[in-house]
């Protein structure tokens, strides 16, 4: 999934010094009518979903009452199992944060071999699946001692020029940037313009905090021309404990929210803001005008601003929108945490890419219906539209 810029975005307009206020931009005034009419198909799971709890209700109003109440004090059990796995799961992220802490001198490691700071030495280096050099040399040892015994004059092949002119990089150049680069879920938010940005990006790091239950990624910057920030964060809240009215629904820590940061962009540099100019026509006198407008651009750092969560609402008083955008950055953020930074290095060689390809495999029943799926889906987009028509 995308993690698209907030469809909330605020627009600042620029407009002439005495520009009369009945001019409209018709462009405007249409996305916001398509965005007050209500898409009926969105709200049809949820729809099955009270036809099933209505259903299920039916059939225990069938049940003796006697029955009833032993369902009741079966429930009560259900609460409590259900108390104890909160406390389980609690003491697992507890459990996680020490643990997290026996991770972090191998990440510095990491960090300062990505950056150059330090060489690791010949020990250090030895791995069985990067022997293909030795192989080379091994190769080339061989051939000398059959030129030898067979008295030919073995081949010289000069080094070229332009590898022995070139200095070594250093550290690994673009670590970072090529694992966004390789993790599907990451280059889908990388824009052309971010990438100069991320081969600045020296090392992302995680903290881990038990109370609150959270934890917080940092992304680590090299002085750049783009903004005056070193670090860029963004913290996840989690909970840990039942909804009071529907605990049976628990299934361990949710992320309920989450953090970013104020990037301080120098001028001209904000990767995340794009100026469009928009004719405007007045509506009765007819005169046209420009207007430039700053607007949201894609791109990854729309990361570190994502949609806020109004306080105290519930999942059902959350927009599908909204609830969808924070769906996906809580999955990105998670992401991040539990499999590219711990496996940094096997997202940079791609091992962990076709390790995670390997989890899937070919079903013939989903072959077959594709097209299927394809004209449905075909199908569903028509209606709506004749549906919105008939709205408008």
């Amino acid at each position: 999934m995308v993690y698209k810029s907030d469809p909330r975005e605020k627009m600042a307009t620029t407009k002439p010094e005495h520009a009369d206020e009945s001019l409209e931009d018709s462009s405007v005034e249409e996305e916001e009518t398509e965005q007050k009419i209500p898409n009926k198909f969105m709200d049809f799971t949820n729809v099955l979903a009270s036809l099933e709890s209505q259903r299920n209700a039916d059939k225990l109003g069938q049940v003796p009452p006697v029955v009833k109440r032993r369902i009741k004090a079966l429930k009560k059990l259900q609460l409590e199992a259900t108390n104890i796995e909160a406390k389980f799961f609690a003491e697992v992220h507890a459990l996680e944060c020490k643990y997290h802490k026996l991770y972090v001198p191998m990440y510095e490691k990491r960090h300062s071999i990505v950056n150059g700071a330090y060489e690791p030495t010949e020990e250090e280096s030895q791995w069985p699946s990067d022997d293909e050099e030795e192989n080379l040399g091994n190769q080339l040892k061989t051939k000398a001692k059959i030129d030898e015994e067979t008295n030919k004059t073995p081949e010289i092949i000069p080094k070229s020029p332009e590898n022995t002119d070139k200095p070594d990089p250093l550290g690994i150049p673009n670590f970072w940037l090529t694992i966004f680069q390789n993790v599907n879920l990451l280059s889908e938010m990388v824009q052309p313009p971010d990438e100069p940005i991320l081969g600045h990006l020296k090392d992302i790091k995680v903290d881990c905090s038990e109370n609150p239950m959270s934890f917080t990624l940092s992304f680590h910057f090299s002085p750049n021309q783009y903004f005056t920030n070193s670090v860029l964060t963004k913290e996840y809240f989690m909970k840990c404990e039942p909804e009071e009215d529907d605990p049976f629904n628990f299934e361990g820590p949710e992320i309920y929210k989450c953090k970013g940061c104020t990037i301080n962009w120098n001028k001209g540099m904000n990767v995340t803001l794009k100026t469009v100019k928009k004719k405007q026509k007045h509506k009765s006198r007819g005169v046209v005008r420009t207007v430039t407008k700053t607007v949201q651009n894609d791109s990854f750092f729309n990361f570190f601003a994502p949609p806020e969560l109004p306080e105290n609402a519930k999942g059902e008083e959350i927009d599908d929108e909204l609830r969808q955008l924070l769906t996906t950055d809580f999955e990105i953020g998670h992401y991040i945490r539990e499999r590219v930074v711990p496996r940094a290095v096997l997202f940079y060689t791609g091992e962990a890419i076709e390790d995670e390809d390997d989890d899937y495999e070919d079903d013939d029943d989903l072959e077959d219906t594709t097209e299927d799926t394809d004209s449905d889906e075909k199908d569903n987009d028509k209606t709506a539209k004749d549906a919105n028509c008939k709205q408008q």
